[in-house]
């Protein structure tokens, strides 16, 4: 779907964002038909936007011939929902998969955070500066990990980079958000990225990020857009009861080991019966009785 960066801004904003999760085969292979089929599915169910070989997606454990596969396949099924592609690791590479992007039909970039190096501001603005000026399509950067941008650069960028139209948190800093919507507001769309986003959706909403990407809209979309509604509408004893019933004890099992932010939503997709294959190395799988676990959550809230 093609959009111009101010109409993908505008559009992400409406709603709900998806990250799919990658489908693979039992020996770790790229599962493109059931992968086809999973972002139809999550497409019907209204999306605003879905994150291709993100961070829910698995990008570190693809390669890059697999990432513009993965993004092709999405762009493929998604009918007309944005789909947004991933760029990551050196600069130099980032803007190689920038520019497969666009031409695969990708409506916009998700930046991820460089590969391994601690950087200083400037190699950031550097770094998105090359990444922007090598597309026409919309770029949403991603504060994680190594990736920490202060205000003065958020705002640099916005100033020197048109196509720069997001700001996903993955940090959590209350100031810096605070400044971004204050200041920012009108020219970047802030979106919640703190794993698990729900978490945070009510007080996040507060200070300006009005949409986030829900992994767990990946085998629950009809309770992730109840949920996201919900907060909307300030509607804090529901935000609260759903948390309750749901998410604290969803995030009790996957806080227990690294990693498995990712591997409980390809156990839940399994729980509903709609197997998304195993995660791939360095990532590990629930075991199995925390699969049972999971699985008994579900059943209990009604997922299933």
């Amino acid at each position: 779907m093609t959009l111009s960066p101010e109409s993908l801004r505008v559009t992400l904003g409406t709603g709900l964002l998806s990250f799919p999760v990658t489908h693979a085969t039992a020996e770790f292979a790229f599962d493109e038909d059931a992968y086809r089929e999973h972002v139809a599915w999550q497409s019907s169910h209204g999306a605003a936007g879905l994150f291709a070989a993100g961070g829910t997606g698995e990008f570190p454990a693809l390669t890059p011939d697999e990432v513009a596969r993965v993004v092709r396949a999405a762009v493929a099924a998604a009918g007309k929902t944005p789909v947004l592609a991933p760029a990551g690791y050196g600069t130099a590479q980032a803007v190689l998969m920038a520019r497969d992007a666009e031409t695969a039909g990708a409506s916009g970039l998700l930046l991820l955070p460089q590969y391994l190096s601690e950087v200083p501001q400037e190699g950031l603005v550097a770094h998105v500066r090359a990444v922007c000026a090598a597309t026409s399509l919309g770029v949403v950067v991603y504060h994680r990990a190594n990736a920490r941008y202060t205000f003065d650069t958020v705002a640099r960028l916005a100033e020197e980079c048109p196509n720069l139209i997001g700001f996903k948190d993955g940090v959590g800093n209350v100031d810096l958000m605070t400044r971004v919507h204050a200041r920012l507001g009108e020219r970047l769309l802030s979106i919640g990225g703190l794993p698990t986003a729900e978490t945070y959706a009510m007080p996040w909403l507060e200070m300006g990020v009005t949409t986030y990407s829900s992994a767990i809209f990946n085998f629950a979309p009809r309770w992730a857009l109840e949920f996201f509604a919900a907060v909307r509408a300030r509607d804090a004893v529901g935000v609260y009861r759903r948390l309750d019933e749901f998410v604290l004890p969803y995030i009790e099992i996957r806080d227990r080991r690294a990693g498995y932010a990712v591997s409980i939503v390809k156990a839940g997709l399994r729980a509903v019966g709609r197997d998304a294959g195993p995660v791939r190395p360095p990532l590990a799988d629930l075991t199995a009785g925390e699969f049972d676990e999971l699985n008994t959550l579900v059943r209990k809230v009604g997922l299933s």
